[in-house]
């Protein structure tokens, strides 16, 4: 049972972008979690086959025409997830295990809380002495959350989903994740590539939300329960 006692069922949202080399491992222990009652992949304009090994994969893929960002996949999914409640995944994740997913979502089935967010092995040193990653891209919540669009610069769909739900008063469990990773975009993309990249996703998120605002997500998430 979730909010308000509506039994939950979960769509897994995947928005992915050039991730033929990686969306593979993901979706072998996504697909067929018996948790999930359904995956959506989200190919977000790549050029490199992701959308084609994501179907042959048996996932259920929307494809988008051009690169419009994270934010806007996730929306896109939304519109059409069947689940009450929305598992996102980075399409890119190492190591993830169907425990992961199944302490994800199991809190949030259960009525303990309203969502959950990961906190990976590899997350800065700093967030994880803090016991929180506030730009985890790992979190269950209610579809409602994601069925309210807003213009954001492609990577600040976290802080904004945090903002949502520190106003909301949402009753959030910080979920362990010690074997989970993803890679450095350095690693992804080069080095200089990779440093833009980092500097770009850092715009977003300050774009989205202010130093006042992120440091009252931190001081939000600080108060939740932990697995």
């Amino acid at each position: 049972m979730g909010l308000a006692g509506t039994q939950v069922t979960v769509s897994c949202i995947i928005p992915a972008f050039n991730e033929a080399a990686r969306i593979g491992g993901v979706l072998s222990i996504a697909l067929g979690h018996p948790a999930l009652a359904e995956v959506i992949v989200v190919d977000d304009g790549s050029q490199d086959g992701t959308a084609d090994i994501a179907a042959q994969a048996g996932a259920r893929v929307i494809r988008m025409t051009a690169n419009g960002g994270k934010a806007a996949a996730v929306f896109r999914a939304a519109e059409e997830a069947r689940g009450t409640h929305v598992l996102m995944l980075d399409a890119d994740l190492l190591g993830l295990a169907a425990d992961d997913i199944s302490r994800l979502v199991a809190p949030v089935m259960r009525g303990e809380c309203d969502v959950t967010i990961s906190l990976r092995g590899n997350s800065p040193a700093i967030w994880r002495a803090m016991g929180v990653d506030y730009i985890s891209g790992e979190r269950v919540m209610p579809v409602e959350d994601l069925r309210r669009p807003a213009p954001i610069a492609g990577f600040g769909l976290e802080v904004w989903l945090n903002r949502g739900w520190r106003l909301a008063r949402r009753k959030v469990r910080i979920v362990s994740c010690p074997n989970l990773s993803s890679p450095a975009k350095a690693a992804k993309k080069g080095l200089l590539p990779g440093l833009l990249a980092d500097v770009g996703m850092l715009r977003d998120i300050f774009r989205t939300a202010s130093l006042p605002e992120v440091l009252r997500q931190l001081a939000f998430f600080m108060r939740a329960s932990r697995d």
